[in-house]
């Protein structure tokens, strides 16, 4: 075998930790130490925010161990994500006529707090009613709907995949209604630049504009993924707790309770099949996430050029100055 031909089989098999985020008119992207914003101004120039990687493992190593770094992570990402959203918000164009001048209650509350504490509070409400809204779509309504079919179910289990399905069809129809919305098509298109570039980047290919193109736009290590496995392992783990003779299944409050006191179990477990699912290639890995790739028909859109741009120059600024030091 020619040198040649090993280097590009390394390079197709090649799987970047590099992961990123479609903003409004943006990406974000992290990398193994830093973490960089790409948003595309009105005027049409980019807006680069970068700054360095702080991960919580750096500082507590022990939630940086297996099943105990997925909610750690899951939440760290949460939170990156939505003061990303909010510095590529900064930049969207204003409607005509709208009011540029903070409002009192603004104005109060940065001369009492300063902006970075005004930030981390808006972060963090965010954050709250983004849980909340998860909590009543995906859990509280999936619920209440499953109940209807209390009187005709005597089984722990069948009431729970019941309840299950009804969470699928709830979840897979959001992302319909999303997709069908038209700002949310243009993030979604940054979504597809996202996932075309670090394909680029995997196969070893030159980050330009119609390499890049070239590329797919479903990738398997994508968070879109990573949310249908967090809720088909739900039901599994629900259905084995919901079964034992102890839990009242039948009520609503209870189901939901355990639900939530779940959550963190369950993300843990979906963390660690998807790090594996995206290290191998193998049929079972393959049916893992053929689910996850096809949900993302609703959540990637083909990009223009000016946003795989926007997806280069993100990953382009997060890449390890080592070769090599982001693999998988």
């Amino acid at each position: 075998m020619s040198d040649k031909t090993s280097e590009q089989q390394k390079c197709a098999t090649f799987r970047t930790m590099i992961g990123g985020q479609a903003l409004i008119e943006g990406i974000m992207m992290r990398g193994p130490s830093k973490q960089a914003v790409v948003v595309r101004a009105p005027d049409g120039e980019l807006v680069v925010k970068e700054e360095p990687l702080r991960l919580v493992k750096d500082k507590y190593p022990i939630l940086g161990l297996p099943f105990l770094r997925g909610p750690v992570n899951f939440a760290a990402s949460m939170y990156a994500g939505i003061k990303a959203l909010m510095f590529s918000a900064d930049y969207y164009p204003e409607e005509e006529g709208a009011s540029e001048e903070p409002g009192k209650f603004e104005v109060w509350l940065e001369q009492k707090l300063g902006n970075e504490k005004v930030m981390q509070i808006v972060i963090a409400l965010s954050l709250v009613v983004g849980m909340g809204f998860s909590v009543v779509m995906f859990f509280l309504l999936p619920t209440l709907i499953a109940g209807i079919f209390d009187r005709f179910i005597t089984s722990p289990l069948i009431h729970n995949l019941i309840e299950g399905a009804i969470r699928i069809v709830i979840f897979v129809l959001y992302l319909f209604l999303c997709s069908r919305m038209k700002d949310m098509k243009r993030v979604f298109s940054y979504h597809g630049a996202e996932h075309k570039s670090i394909f680029c980047y995997e196969e070893g290919l030159e980050l330009t504009v119609e390499n890049v193109r070239k590329m797919p736009r479903h990738h398997p290590r994508c968070g879109t993924s990573f949310l249908f496995v967090v809720i088909f392992i739900s039901i599994l783990v629900s259905s084995v707790v919901f079964s034992l003779p102890f839990v009242s299944w039948n009520n609503p409050l209870v189901r939901v309770g355990l639900h939530l006191l779940l959550l963190p179990v369950v993300v843990s477990i979906s963390y660690e099949i998807n790090r594996y699912a995206g290290g191998h290639d193998n049929a079972l890995t393959k049916m893992m996430t053929a689910p996850g790739l096809w949900l993302q028909n609703f959540t990637t859109f083909e990009p223009d050029d000016s946003m795989i741009e926007v997806g280069i120059k993100a990953l382009t600024l997060v890449l390890p100055e080592k070769k090599g030091a982001d693999a998988w």
